[in-house]
């Protein structure tokens, strides 16, 4: 599996110290590869009757394919942009086989085309740099929608094309239904466990405690109002089971008043102080809403439990078409995503409506768990 296979190909918005860094540093290296090539290019071109341009055309060539992938890298380093490297392949024969392939090769004029525009780009971007180191305020909330621009641009143009942007998104979408499946089967067999541990021995106490009611009816009074006492404190264990049950399916609270109103519930329940805040209309679906319900509640629960923390905070909001689930805690960190724990256990309910959990959690803490949830599929 590649990179590429791996991550989403979509521009997140970066973050706005290194997005600051980028808009800084990247214009001296967008001068110096602009005018490389565009000198290389008309040295080229102009010296090719006479043969000498041909190998200047070759080492520019050569020097676009490389440029290109060092502005892959150092966006993905800087701007969180998902550029996985150029799949380029290997072409054998000689010295003019190899260049005639690199002409014909679509990224090659794609990786010209970045270089080219971003000098231009590169100019406005270290103004709005420049500027954002003196106004804070527009540091925080204006250089992060520039980084994010600069990096769709560079997604669009320095990423793969949109065949392989489809194959990537049909294997991603295949790999979430695998996921969403096993989710649900894991769900079914724990309803079913819970049913036949607690509500289903609970009935069979009733029936059997009525049964033996009903062969003392006329002979023993006494015993006969004790077994129904009896049979009727399992009956209403039994209806408190299965609605705590039907709570754990679909909470009447999330339906009835929404995200906000639930959530507010679950931080009530917690051991651990809980700052909750919900901002998503308009409402979403009710498929993510019950993804998000269940997100926030398994990690306080873990949280209460594994992270020593005093404290937790709880944002959802709207993000264009998306759901945004972040709960962060103060605890000692060190969470992962590991196959088989609870964390991977909520990245696959996220992932049956291709959601995408993510976890930091250095040693020390803060612990962030971030799902990003679409509201269409």
């Amino acid at each position: 599996m590649t990179g590429m296979d791996r991550v989403p190909l979509e521009q997140p918005r970066p973050r706005a110290v290194r997005t600051i860094v980028y808009q800084v540093t990247a214009a001296a290296l967008h001068l110096a590869e602009f005018v490389l090539i565009v000198t290389a290019l008309l040295v080229g071109l102009g010296t090719v009757v006479i043969w000498v341009g041909i190998p200047i055309l070759m080492a520019t060539t050569s020097l676009v394919r490389g440029a290109g992938n060092l502005e892959r890298r150092y966006v993905r380093r800087m701007l969180d942009t998902p550029l996985p490297p150029a799949e380029r392949a290997p072409v054998d024969g000689g010295v003019l086989r190899r260049w005639r392939y690199r002409l014909v090769d679509p990224t090659t004029w794609r990786d010209l085309g970045y270089l080219l525009v971003s000098l231009p780009l590169s100019v406005v971007e270290f103004a709005i740099g420049l500027a954002s180191v003196i106004l804070l305020p527009m540091a925080i909330w204006v250089a992060p929608w520039v980084g994010w621009a600069r990096g769709s641009l560079a997604l669009a143009l320095l990423g793969p094309n949109r065949a392989k942007r489809l194959e990537v998104k049909a294997q991603h979408l295949q790999a979430s239904r695998a996921r969403g499946v096993d989710a649900a089967e894991a769900e079914r067999r724990r309803i079913e466990r819970d049913l036949h541990d607690g509500a289903q021995q609970r009935l069979v106490s009733v029936a059997m405690s009525l049964g033996r009611a009903r062969t003392k009816f006329d002979r023993d009074p006494d015993a006969v109002r004790e077994l129904i006492a009896e049979a009727h404190t399992d009956a209403k264990l039994a209806v408190s089971e299965l609605r705590d049950l039907a709570r754990g399916i679909y909470p009447a609270v999330l339906g009835d008043r929404g995200l906000d109103a639930a959530l507010s519930a679950q931080a009530a329940k917690s051991p651990v102080k809980v700052d909750v805040r919900v901002d998503v209309d308009p409402r979403p679906p009710a498929a993510v809403e019950s993804t998000a319900y269940f997100i926030v509640g398994e990690t306080l629960t873990n949280v209460a439990k594994h992270s020593g923390a005093t404290e937790a905070a709880v944002k959802v909001w709207r993000a264009d078409e998306k759901v945004i689930v972040e709960i962060t805690d103060n605890g000692h960190g060190g969470a992962e995503l590991r196959p088989g724990g609870g964390l991977a256990g909520l990245a696959d309910r996220a992932a049956t409506i291709d959601g995408v959990l993510t976890v930091v959690s250095p040693a020390g803490g803060p612990t962030v768990v971030r799902a990003d949830l679409p509201c269409a599929w």
